[in-house]
C-alpha cells in the first residue's frame, strides 16, 4: 500500500509545475513528503490523503436516449420580519431584491456545469425561478420562499441546474439584504420532484415543511 501511494503521488505531481518554482513538481512530490519527512504524523495525514487520489470521472451518458427532463427544487431563505418588510415596501438600497434573484437562479441554472465539476453541460428548454414572501410564523420567523423548475431535452438529468437555481437566487436575496440582517439563513434546499429519464419519475412525500415551495408572488 505504501508503494501504490508513492506511485499515486508521482502521477499526481507530474502534470503540473510549483507555482514560481521552475522545478516539475513530481521533484519535489513524494521524496519529500512522503518519504523525506520525517514527521510521523504528516505521514499518517499524507496516508488519509490516498482515497482522493484515485480517479474522479464524468459519467458517460453517450448511450443514453434523449428525452425529456424535468426538475423542481426548492428552499428559504430565513429572516427577521423587519427584512421582509423593508423587502416588500421597496426599501432597499441595491433595489429589488426578488426580480434579481429570479434572474440569478436562471443564470445559475444555466451555467451549473461551470460550477458543478461532473455536471454535464445540457442546452437548457426552459426556467422557471418564483420566490414568495412568507410572513413570521409562530417563532417570529419571516422568509422568502423560493421555487425553480427547469426542463430540458436530454441524455441526463436537470436535477443540480435546479437545486443551483434555488441557491443562486437565496444567495442573491442575502446580498441584496444583508445589510439589514447578516442573521438570515439559506436552509431547506432540495429537489421536490423530476421526471424522466431511465430511473423514472421522483416526488417527494408531503411533509410537515411542504409550505417551503413557493408559488407565484
Amino acid at each position: 500500500m505504501d508503494g501504490f501511494f508513492h506511485v499515486q503521488l508521482d502521477e499526481f505531481f507530474s502534470s503540473d509545475s510549483m507555482p514560481g518554482a521552475g522545478v516539475p513538481a513530481r521533484h519535489i512530490g513524494p521524496r519529500v513528503f512522503a518519504r523525506g519527512c520525517p514527521c510521523a504524523e504528516s505521514r499518517r495525514m499524507l496516508s488519509c490523503m490516498e482515497p482522493s487520489l484515485h480517479p474522479i470521472q464524468m459519467i458517460d451518458v453517450g448511450e443514453k436516449p434523449v428525452t425529456l427532463r424535468t426538475a423542481t427544487a426548492s428552499g428559504r431563505l430565513s429572516m427577521q420580519p423587519a427584512t421582509l418588510a423593508a423587502i416588500r415596501n421597496g426599501e432597499l438600497v441595491k433595489g429589488d431584491p426578488i426580480a434579481t434573484a429570479r434572474l440569478a437562479g436562471i443564470m445559475a441554472a444555466k451555467r451549473t456545469a461551470d460550477i458543478v465539476p461532473l455536471c454535464h453541460p445540457l442546452p437548457l428548454d426552459g426556467v422557471d425561478v418564483e420566490l414568495r414572501l412568507v410572513d413570521a410564523d409562530a417563532s417570529g420567523v419571516a422568509a422568502v420562499a423560493i421555487a425553480a423548475t427547469v426542463r430540458a431535452t436530454a441524455k441526463t438529468g436537470v436535477e443540480m441546474e435546479a437545486l443551483a437555481a434555488v441557491t443562486a437566487a437565496a444567495l442573491t436575496v442575502y446580498d441584496m439584504t444583508k445589510s439589514l440582517d447578516r442573521g438570515m439563513t439559506v436552509e431547506a434546499v432540495r429537489l421536490e420532484a423530476k421526471t424522466g429519464g431511465s430511473r423514472g419519475d421522483y416526488a417527494r412525500p408531503p411533509g410537515p415543511d411542504a409550505a417551503t415551495t413557493a408559488g407565484p408572488g
